[in-house]
């Protein structure tokens, strides 16, 4: 049964709950604004207990119970049906924190004093906890906030019929409850079920360019092999580069002309097929859609277009990887209209549309300040969503000894980070393959930068999907463009991972040969 609780005044709580539980819903609490907001804008865990904030909460079970039968702390004690509630623990209502724990949907009053929990606060809040929001306002300059934000499914306390649509996530295609995803406590991390289709991987990283373009070519070359089928996607609308980097024409429709379809409802598998540019591959199949050739441009790519464009790819592709700019703010604050255009919605909806985000960070100090910083900003876009973290042109003499370790201690002590994969500098390989025209595991597959790629991708990205989260292989693909039948996943490849002990520049076999081992 659907679990909603209702952050409103006391007036409208009363009768939106009994129209719910009328429509068959389970109406967990009544949570008083003032609770929410002590929850929502707490700095810890303790800062909430000890404000010791108390939420009106339904203990009757069955659909019938009123609202009268609720108790809260401080209140009528006629309010409660039992008065050894207030002496035995065990019988304390819980607090607004412990009642997000069992909600599927929370229903919030936005006008009047809940106003100020219309934010990103909230949303990450109930993103971490999987939790759908249901703003209540009847205001339109409150309607368009909630908009602004994501959340689509604004109703007027004063409609119930409404609200229960809204409730019950006809708009949204369901809640988590109603998708089979179950309860899981909060940091538990991303819910098992993932959507249908193949596996979106965003690629972010912060200003001051740490390598996202170049991790996202060589992500989504290592991704290809095995006769997979993958898209990648330039959404980076302040410095596009994949076309370039690729050698591709960047005047061609690409990522623009595909939001354009999706926008109109005309983006298939075979639309995409025509807009996309082939990059080729030994035993896979790596298509582009190019980004804006012109900066300018980025008003076409609004935050609705690039989540249903990446929705069509995810349908279309085995693996999306998306490119896209390090810029991660709302503009709620420094816009009037807010139902304008957002600088950079493409990034914010590429990132809220992904299964798992790849956080590329420089290993320079300045670099990894830059990173701390961010990645605070990106878990608040993306909730629970997780992160891969690359630290990024490993190099000696950046930092003093124990370069790994040092950055490892770094991200635990100031993100909170643990797991760290790391990819070295490689400019000789890097220039090679940029003058190629091509990605560097194509030019140079045993190169440090493509080994270190390749481990990436298997390890950090394809290891959930061996253990039954992914989707299965499919059938070898033909590429249109080149008329061959690309080889299952179970044929040996020409380019399978070659052993480090191959590489030709090791230094063991470099001293051996009476060269020195070049620098890397």
């Amino acid at each position: 049964m659907l679990r909603v609780t209702i952050a409103a005044d006391a007036a409208v709580a009363a009768d939106l709950a009994a129209e719910l539980r009328h429509a068959g819903m389970h109406v967990t609490g009544l949570l008083e604004i003032a609770a929410l907001e002590a929850l929502v804008f707490a700095s810890d865990r303790a800062a909430m207990h000890d404000l010791d904030v108390r939420a009106h909460v339904d203990l009757g079970a069955g659909a019938g119970s009123g609202v009268g039968e609720g108790i809260d702390l401080g209140v009528d004690p006629e309010l409660a049906p039992d008065l050894d509630a207030e002496l035995d623990p065990e019988l304390q209502p819980p607090s607004a924190d412990e009642l997000l724990h069992h909600t599927d949907v929370l229903a919030v009053q936005c006008e009047g004093r809940g106003v100020r929990l219309l934010g990103a606060q909230l949303r990450g809040l109930c993103d971490r906890r999987g939790i759908r929001i249901v703003p209540l306002a009847a205001s339109d300059d409150v309607r368009r906030r909630a908009r602004a934000l994501g959340l689509e499914g604004v109703a007027d306390p004063a409609a119930p019929a409404a609200v229960i649509a809204a409730v019950l996530g006809e708009e949204h295609g369901g809640t988590r409850a109603e998708r089979g995803e179950g309860e899981r406590e909060p940091g538990a991390g991303h819910p098992t079920a993932t959507p249908a289709g193949g596996r979106v991987f965003t690629v972010w990283g912060p200003g001051g360019a740490p390598g996202r373009s170049t991790v996202a070519i060589e992500l989504a070359y290592e991704l290809a092999r095995g006769g997979r089928l993958v898209a990648l996607v330039d959404a980076d609308t302040q410095g596009p580069s994949l076309a370039l980097a690729l050698g591709l024409p960047d005047e061609g429709p690409g990522f623009a002309a595909a939001c354009r379809a999706a926008g109109m409802g005309a983006l298939d598998d075979e639309e995409l097929e025509r807009i996309s540019l082939a990059v080729p591959h030994r035993d896979g199949s790596l298509r582009v859609l190019t980004g804006l050739n012109r900066p300018a441009r980025w008003p076409e790519l609004s935050e609705e277009r690039v989540v249903e464009t990446l929705r069509a790819c995810r349908a279309w592709a085995d693996y999306v990887v998306v490119d896209i700019a390090a810029p991660l703010e709302q503009d709620e604050e420094i816009v009037s209209d807010l139902d304008g255009l957002r600088r950079h919605a493409a990034g914010l909806g590429a990132l809220r549309a992904a299964d798992r985000v790849v956080a590329v960070a420089s290993i320079e100090p300045i670099g990894m300040a830059r990173f701390v910083r961010g990645f605070a900003e990106l878990r608040e876009v993306i909730g629970a969503t997780p992160v891969a973290v690359i630290a990024n042109r490993l190099r000696p003499g950046v930092l003093p000894a124990d370069a790994k370790g040092q950055v490892r201690r770094m991200l635990a002590r100031f993100a909170g980070i643990e797991a760290v994969s790391f990819v070295p500098l490689d400019p000789r390989s890097a220039d090679a393959a940029m003058l190629a025209g091509t990605p560097i595991g194509a030019k140079l597959p045993n190169s440090p930068l493509a080994c270190a790629v390749r481990r990436v991708a298997g390890d950090a990205l394809l290891a959930p999907a061996r253990g039954g989260e992914g989707r299965g292989k499919r059938a070898p693909r033909r590429d249109p463009e080149q008329g061959a039948a690309r080889p299952s996943a179970a044929t040996p490849s020409a380019a399978a991972p070659v052993r480090a002990s191959r590489l030709p520049w090791r230094r063991g076999a470099s001293q051996r040969a009476g060269t020195a081992a070049p620098a890397i």
